[in-house]
């Protein structure tokens, strides 16, 4: 988790590690899928998202035999490859830039642009770089950043660019203003930090039809881990939302979990699992990122961690 991002205290996570730790002396071994999530919920409670992803992976792993193997499946296998987005991170125009163009090089399919952190303007002539270079599925991520009296000003001035998407305009919690924007927004909206927090189904089920966003973007590490991301996109799909899960700068053993996991769904959209490559000391892993597509690389083997 990250502090000021994640809804859970980190400086309180230790202790909670203990209590579990504790409590796991009078737990049995989960015997199958759903009581693994069912003992995860139990332990971690609702308030600590990323220690209850934690533990479902945990207790899935142990399921499967400690071989990080959470889920069967062709990708697990190296077969199946997940389509993922290539991530340009916000710093400077020059580097972004430069990053755009190691993005095309890797011949991604899709590209997701953070917005919101430089000069407007500044952002505007990076996404006019993009356009002059390709017309590659381009998707922005603002993290709430733009005010509520722009926003829809500003989104007009970006869907120029024909944008895919853009995620969580404005801040999270303010119901009415993200209705109204995903009702007028000439770029479909796409719920992120909004849903966090969120934790009943009848409350989740209320927060999709109260908004009516185009798409959910799904974080294990923030909203809970799999069982919790299944009921978001139960939901999402009763009610005709397309939906994506997106990687929190995992390591590559959460990052391994989370492709295991989308690798059991029909795919039709990228996902958001390029956050590995911002890491300097990853723990190495048998997967690679090749021509935008994620994979299991079998004659690889995981490093120490």
């Amino acid at each position: 988790p990250i502090e000021r991002l994640s809804p859970e205290s980190i400086d309180a996570i230790p202790e909670v590690l203990e209590g579990i730790k504790e409590a796991l002396e009078d737990e049995t071994v989960p015997e199958n899928k759903e009581s693994c999530f069912q003992l995860a919920k139990k332990l971690s409670g609702e308030h600590f998202p990323s220690v209850r992803f934690g533990l479902e992976m945990a207790f899935l792993d142990l399921l499967n035999g400690g071989s990080k193997k959470l889920f069967a499946s062709s990708f697990y296998e190296g077969v199946k490859q997940v389509p993922i987005n290539g991530l340009v991170w916000m710093d400077t125009k020059a580097e972004m830039i430069r990053q755009i163009d190691e993005k095309l090089e890797c011949k991604f399919d899709c590209i997701k642009l953070k917005v919101g952190a430089l000069d407007f303007e500044e952002e505007l002539s990076v996404l006019a770089y993009l356009r002059s270079k390709s017309d590659i599925t381009l998707r922005l991520d603002a993290n709430g950043a733009f005010r509520t009296e722009e926003v829809l000003m500003r989104l007009k001035r970006l869907s120029v660019f024909d944008v895919h998407s853009i995620e969580q305009p404005i801040a999270p919690n303010q119901e009415l203003a993200m209705r109204l924007v995903a009702a007028k927004s000439p770029i479909p909206v796409a719920l992120d930090e909004e849903l966090i927090g969120v934790y009943t189904k009848s409350e989740k089920r209320a927060l999709i039809a109260s908004i009516a966003p185009a798409y959910l973007v799904l974080k294990p590490t923030l909203l809970g881990g799999f069982q919790e991301c299944n009921e978001w996109i139960e939901l999402a799909e009763e009610a005709g939302v397309q939906w994506w899960v997106t990687s929190y700068l995992e390591s590559n053993v959460g990052l391994n979990a989370i492709g295991q996991f989308v690798a059991n769904f029909d795919l039709t959209l990228a996902q958001g699992l390029g956050t590995g490559g911002l890491y300097e000391n990853n723990i190495h892993s048998p997967l690679k990122i090749e021509a935008g597509k994620l994979r299991y690389d079998r004659s690889r083997i995981w490093g120490d961690i």
